[in-house]
């Protein structure tokens, strides 16, 4: 990236200085330390890592399979596999290059005190920032995903933020009623930002077994079929969040500057990419140079100028919206 496009591409997320808007995304990239092996690839060409979900203990993770390709994305139900935070803490933060971009961890728990003991052993790390993966199921709870209740939601964003000092980014689930009430919620709660949205529910079935493809039966699926689900929980969450200055990641689906910058414009401050990365690990680059492009020929200074200019349609009834 040259020095015109850094200035352009600079943004402030939750206090953290990012050379670019990119984020790549927990899951895709493991720890970081193995993505940079790939040739061609430079930290420098992206704002922030998240590293892949973290547990109190190590996990196994799920029976196979755990990856499907599908018609516009990808199924994946891995099951949190991870060495445990402390490993991550002692053995593994340490070889990575926190003076090229910041690194922030995913935490995951099957309950609100594991979250709880994961967040502390981070917080005593040198890691940048805390991502809080709340569509975990909770154990106590039935197996529930926290991240489908605003009540539970609240309940572990209020914990986590008593036992970090870090900034803290809460990752919303698409799967719940009103995503706008959640993320209301976690704001009351302390969340300092918001990743917007985890994967979506699906299944994939052999039809000659007649049985689902994935090992844990349902995986959550990404990459483009997700981005118009994504877009909308993006500005609607971005209607709430505006309010109190709280900045969010937009993900789903991005895999060119276009989808960058659709994001940025339903409100995102930055852009999150995962799944275009198993089939174009370099295609950061290219995205960060079609939103310099972009915000030259518009005249703009910085990302921040584009953010949330969505203008709306004039408002149209719920019949509206009908196809037949």
């Amino acid at each position: 990236m040259n020095a015109d496009d850094r200035d352009l591409l600079h943004v402030e997320f939750c206090g953290m200085p990012f050379d670019s808007p990119i984020v790549l995304l927990s899951g895709c990239v493991g720890f970081g330390e193995e993505y940079t092996r790939v040739a061609g690839f430079s930290n420098s060409e992206v704002g922030a890592i998240c590293l892949k979900g973290t547990t109190g203990e190590n996990r196994l993770g799920n029976q196979p399979h755990r990856v499907y390709e599908t018609p516009g994305g990808m199924l994946n139900s891995i099951g949190l596999q991870n060495p445990g935070a402390r490993y991550v803490v002692d053995n593994i933060l340490p070889k990575l290059d926190f003076s090229e971009t910041r690194f922030i961890a995913n935490v995951s728990g099957s309950t609100v005190e594991e979250y709880v003991e994961v967040t502390r052993i981070f917080d005593d790390s040198n890691i940048d920032a805390i991502e809080l993966n709340i569509s975990c199921p909770n154990v106590k709870e039935g197996g529930a995903a926290f991240g489908n209740d605003p009540d539970m939601s609240a309940r572990v964003v209020a914990a986590v933020r008593a036992a970090t000092r870090k900034p803290l980014i809460t990752k919303l689930s698409p799967n719940q009623t009103d995503i706008a009430e959640n993320a209301r919620r976690c704001i009351e709660s302390g969340t300092d930002g918001f990743a917007v949205i985890n994967t979506l529910m699906g299944m994939a079935i052999d039809i000659e077994q007649r049985a689902p493809i994935l090992g844990n039966n349902q995986g959550g699926l990404s990459g483009p079929a997700i981005k118009p689900v994504a877009l909308l929980k993006t500005h609607q969450v971005h209607q709430v969040a505006r309010k109190h200055g709280i900045p969010i990641i937009g993900q789903g689906g991005v895999t060119n500057a276009n989808d960058a910058l659709e994001f940025i414009i339903a409100g995102a401050s930055a852009v999150g990419v995962g799944t275009a990365l198993f089939y174009d690990p370099l295609v950061c680059e290219s995205i960060n140079s079609g939103i310099a492009d972009y915000l030259r020929r518009h005249q703009l200074s910085s990302i921040a100028q584009l953010v949330g200019t969505l203008e709306l349609n004039s408002a149209i009834s719920a019949c509206d919206v009908c196809v037949e």
